[in-house]
């Protein structure tokens, strides 16, 4: 079952159109914004399970400038 997830990114200061393109090319992850608000940038992923959720916020936190993520799992 896929499972369907947006992932809401804080990042440093500087430049977040290079952190989004960076996470974009996190297997897994379809889009990446920068957006106004809360949060710097806002990514959509598809993935093959929730187990392997884990995975790829490890993926995103090891990319330089990611402070703090947040995920919201959509519901089926």
């Amino acid at each position: 079952m896929e499972v369907y997830v947006y992932i809401l990114l804080r990042v440093e200061r500087g430049e977040p159109w290079k952190i989004a393109a960076e996470v974009s090319k996190v297997s897994g992850v379809k889009t990446s914004h920068v957006v106004t608000g809360s949060y710097d940038i806002i990514a959509f992923a598809e993935l093959g399970s929730l187990d392997s959720l884990k995975d790829i916020i490890v993926k995103i936190h090891g990319i330089a400038g990611v402070q703090h993520t947040e995920t919201a799992v959509c519901l089926p």
